[in-house]
């Protein structure tokens, strides 16, 4: 993108909220058939020994355990909720992008916490226009007893991927199921790890022995 000249007025600047949905629209709407949409759900729970309303205060403070148990990935942190989180690379038919996504952790509400797509605020790049990212996720505290509380977490996952023209010659079945299996592959394996290092970051935090691991529900 070119620089602003002196006489170019903000307000006819767009923002980034306004860029990002654009993309979204231009890529979500798109007849194009090289534009694939790849989509997962999944669910799974994390034990935490401790009364919901210490797990609650340990989650409203995202600014400490969601940078520590996000990595290896990049973090980099957006306004006072949110985060551009740079999920990792992954490809279709040798087609290959990393997504950075920008997420909101909003506050808790009744004792859910969600988490939201938001604009990454990073500039515009070519390989940017390529792809697009939903995270819809939420976290539900359920109260066993006075020492022991669930979170039950589910999460929706979709993303749009415009791939080279050369990939539309091959059946479109195997584009589309080669492409899903592999997201559910990656999810799987990003938010499992997520799932184990808050649990174990929360236990240690809080000077506790962490249950062990439970196996998947996916």
């Amino acid at each position: 993108m070119s620089a602003l000249s002196p006489s170019t007025s903000e307000s006819s600047v767009p923002s980034a909220a306004v860029l990002h949905a654009t993309r979204q629209a231009t890529l979500r709407l798109s007849d194009d058939s090289r534009v694939r949409c790849y989509a997962s759900s999944f669910s799974d729970l994390m034990e935490m020994r401790a009364p919901a309303d210490v797990v609650g205060r340990y989650l409203d403070h995202h600014e400490g355990w969601f940078r520590r148990c996000a990595a290896p990935m990049t973090v980099r942190p957006l306004g006072p909720h949110g985060y551009a989180l740079t999920l990792g690379r992954f490809g279709n038919f040798g087609f290959e992008v990393e997504p950075t996504i920008g997420l909101e952790l909003l506050p808790q509400a009744e004792g859910v916490y969600r988490i939201v797509t938001v604009p990454s605020g990073q500039p515009e790049t070519a390989l940017e226009s390529l792809y697009d990212v939903e995270f819809n996720a939420a976290l539900r505290l359920e109260a066993l007893n006075e020492d022991h509380t669930e979170v039950r977490w589910d999460l929706d996952l979709s993303v749009w991927i415009q791939l080279p023209g050369v990939i539309t010659l091959l059946p479109d079945g195997l584009v589309q199921s080669s492409g899903d299996h592999l997201l559910r592959q990656i999810v799987r394996q990003i938010s499992r790890r997520l799932t184990w290092k808050v649990q174990e970051d929360f236990h240690a935090s809080h000077g506790m022995e962490c249950p062990p691991r439970r196996r998947a529900q996916f």
